[in-house]
Formats: C-alpha cells, structure tokens, sequence
C-alpha cells in the first residue's frame, strides 16, 4: 500500500489525488492536508464572486473527495501541528501544493502606508478568507489605483465597480458587498509598466468592464499601437487589443452618464506612493519599451491621487522550515517537481503563478509519475493511522469532508436571495458549523 499526503486542497492539490488514484488504483491511500476548516483554495478564495462558471470544477474535486481513498484532513497546520519531517516519516510521498498564496511586495517608498494592498489580501477580503476578513480597506475616498495588467487587476477594477444588483447570483461575502455599496468611488486607475501588446489580460474578463451598469473603461487613443500591428498578436491577444480599441473609441457623451471611470494608464511605472499617515497619491513615471519589448524608464513623472492603492504584481509560496526555496522565484526549490527524497511540490508551489486553474492538472499527473518511479509498491510506512495517532495525541480538532458538507449546508442555508451561499469569514464559526 502506497501512503501520499498532500499538503493544500486547492486544484493542484486534488488533481494530483485523481492523477494518484488513476495511476495507482486501490493500492493508494491519500490524505490532502490543509490548515483552514474548508477545502478547495484558490477556488474559493481566489476566482471572482461574480465568476461561479469557474467555480463550478469543484464539482470535480468533490468527487475525488468523495472516493474512498482520498480523505480532507482540514484545520490542521504544517509546521505548528505536524512537522514535514513528521510527514516524511509517515508516508511514502509528500506533496506540497501550497500554492501561492502571499503578495510580492511593490517594494517602493510608501508601500507601508495605510491603504496600501496587495492582491492576495484583497481578494482574499471580498472572498470572505479568514486571513483577511478584518480588513476593512478605506471606500471612503473617491480614487482606487490598481497597479498591474493581468486578469487579476481586472478582477479588482471589476469588483470596485459594481452596483449591488450586478452582484446577483455571486457569492462575495456580505461585508465585501456592503462597503462596495456605500463606497465614494468615482475613478478607477489601471497601471501597467508596458502597453496594450503586453497585456496579460484575457478577451473575456476585458470585455466585462464594457457591460458594467455605472463604470465606463477608458484608454487612451495615443496609447494604442498602429492596427496593423495587431496582426502580429495570436489570436486571444488580437482580440483583447481589440477590446482596448473599442474602449478607446467609446464617445465621451456615453460616458458621461457613468459614475465610474476606469482608466488604463499604459507606459506607467509607479516610483512611490506619498500621504500623511495614509495613502493619498502616487508618483508615476513614464516608461517607454526598449528593443526587446521591456520597460525602460524616461525620467518623466507625473503624480495622481489615490485613496486605496491595489498592487496585483504576483504572488509568492511561504517557505517552510527545513524545505529549499527559491527566494528569488517565491516558490519551492525542486528538480521537476523533486524536492528532496520523498518530498515533492506542485502546481504554483512549484513552477510559480503561472498558468490557468487547468494548468494545474498534467501538473498533478506529472508528479505522480515521478512519485511511481520513486516509490514502487510503497515502503511500509503507517501513512493515515500514523497520523491520525499524532493529531490525536496533540488535541487537534481535526475537520474531515462530512464536516465540510456541513459548513456548505449552513452556508447555503444563511445566504441573501439568489446567492449561492453565505461564507463564515471566522476559523471558529466554521468549525462551529461543521458540528
């Protein structure tokens, strides 16, 4: 019998337990570890309230989840109620699917100040993450500075903009929706180091801030290359340009009528961010691109002013004692996905924030098939029952699926019309539901 732990439950994590019980059958038992009470990570905690067709592949999960050889071990903390040593001893892989979880700081002057965020926490707010419930960012000032071009950026322009009716259907947590309805938000700045060929935005979330019912996106002509130049692009970008163009010829009568502008300022490099005891504007320079497409400073600066400032620039693995990491890339120092004998990574732990949720899958199959050359038939270890034993001896409340199912009931059962589901914001409410 082989004996696998997995330490995250988000997609990396069970992909690899499917990729585990495709490749190894019966003979295989999994346990997927994670320290909050509530499985499936960044499907959670990360997509968009407003973007349930995504989080509908839990449904995949759940079924892995399900099987009698995958369990959730949940609220149980790696390196303050078990070791990875511990871990190694007791099973024949270890797996560290982490993810990603914690902000690349800006590192500029001013990135301290009050009202200064980065993505992961953010998101993590209006998703309703424990880490994060408490975060009460200001809504009060009128100008939210968002700094980064990718999907995520998008995300948090989106989110900002939104009336209470547009959040139909979603799952963003009732404090989330309450600030965003009293916010003072008139002006939503995007900033971004290059220009619109180096976006790393995608055609569909670009082209939700076009349909946004008091918010208008606008981009600026002179910023746009020759459309000629566009037939160089492969196609999703083509057609993220093209996005870019149209909000670019939207007349200025049509957005008038709108509350919200969210502005794309290209060739922007922020340099600090200034205020007197909270943020309250950005000093930018103007950038141009070099011959090999990347940014290069022009000496030029401008100032805006800003009320909040999101930095959604990446994400980073936490390091763990005693596990080589790369502090340079923010994640797990590994051969392919080996780390050190018996202890493995995958997904963003191991190749960093990069990719899609599906990205995550040959990632998981992949490790597997490293872990099968490694392993055999399994080394006899104690696997789940030594664990169990460990955990016991501690007084570790442990949370298994059931539990889970439990939460996602009372979820359910507590949200506002339409929505999927109220999430408990607090370590100690979910546990107290899963009872």
């Amino acid at each position: 019998m082989r004996h696998i732990a997995i330490i995250g439950s988000g997609p990396a994590g069970y992909y690899t337990a499917e990729a585990a019980q495709k490749a190894f059958g019966e003979d295989v038992r999994v346990d997927i570890i994670d320290r909050l009470p509530v499985p499936f990570g960044l499907i959670r905690f990360g997509v968009a309230p407003d973007h349930q067709s995504i989080k509908a592949v839990s449904r995949r999960y759940e079924a892995t989840a399900l099987s009698d050889n995958v369990r959730f071990v949940g609220n149980v903390t790696v390196g303050q109620d078990v070791t990875i040593d511990e871990l190694t001893a007791l099973y024949d892989a270890v797996v560290l699917a982490t993810g990603a979880p914690n902000d690349r700081a800006l590192g500029i002057e001013g990135d301290d100040l009050p009202g200064v965020y980065g993505s992961a926490a953010f998101v993590g707010w209006y998703n309703g993450h424990p880490d994060f419930a408490g975060l009460n960012p200001p809504f009060d000032g009128k100008h939210i500075v968002v700094i980064g071009n990718g999907n995520v950026a998008l995300d948090v322009a989106r989110i900002c903009s939104k009336t209470r009716a547009e959040f139909a259907g979603s799952d963003i947590v009732g404090h989330a929706l309450d600030a965003l309805e009293t916010a003072k938000t008139e002006s939503i700045t995007i900033l971004g180091r290059r220009g619109p060929h180096q976006i790393a935005m995608t055609p569909k979330e670009l082209g939700e801030l076009g349909h946004l019912s008091r918010a208008t996106p606008v981009v600026e002509r002179s910023d746009l290359p020759e459309l000629e130049a566009d037939a160089l692009l492969e196609p999703g970008m083509r057609k993220s340009v093209t996005h870019l163009r149209e909000f670019a010829a939207t007349p200025e009568s049509f957005r008038a009528d709108k509350d919200i502008r969210i502005e794309f300022d290209f060739f922007a490099a922020p340099v600090r961010i200034e205020g007197d005891g909270k943020v309250e504007r950005v000093v930018i320079e103007r950038t141009k691109l070099d011959e090999n497409l990347k940014s290069v400073a022009t000496g030029e600066t401008y100032t805006i002013p800003a009320s909040m400032v999101i930095a959604c620039i990446g994400y980073q693995t936490p390091p763990i004692d005693g596990v080589p990491y790369e502090h340079g890339r923010g994640r797990f120092a590994s051969d392919e996905g080996r780390i050190l004998p018996g202890l493995y990574c995958v997904g963003w732990a191991r190749r960093g924030p990069t990719g899609t949720i599906g990205t995550n899958k040959p990632d998981g199959f992949a490790i597997v098939e490293l872990i099968a050359a490694d392993i055999g038939g399994g080394g006899g270890k104690a696997g789940r029952p030594g664990l169990d034993a460990l955990l016991d001896q501690r007084s570790v409340q442990v949370v298994k699926f059931s539990d889970w199912k439990k939460i996602e009931e009372a979820e359910a059962a507590r949200a506002r019309d339409g929505a999927p589901r109220e999430k408990f914001v607090t370590v100690e409410d979910m546990i107290k539901a899963s009872g």
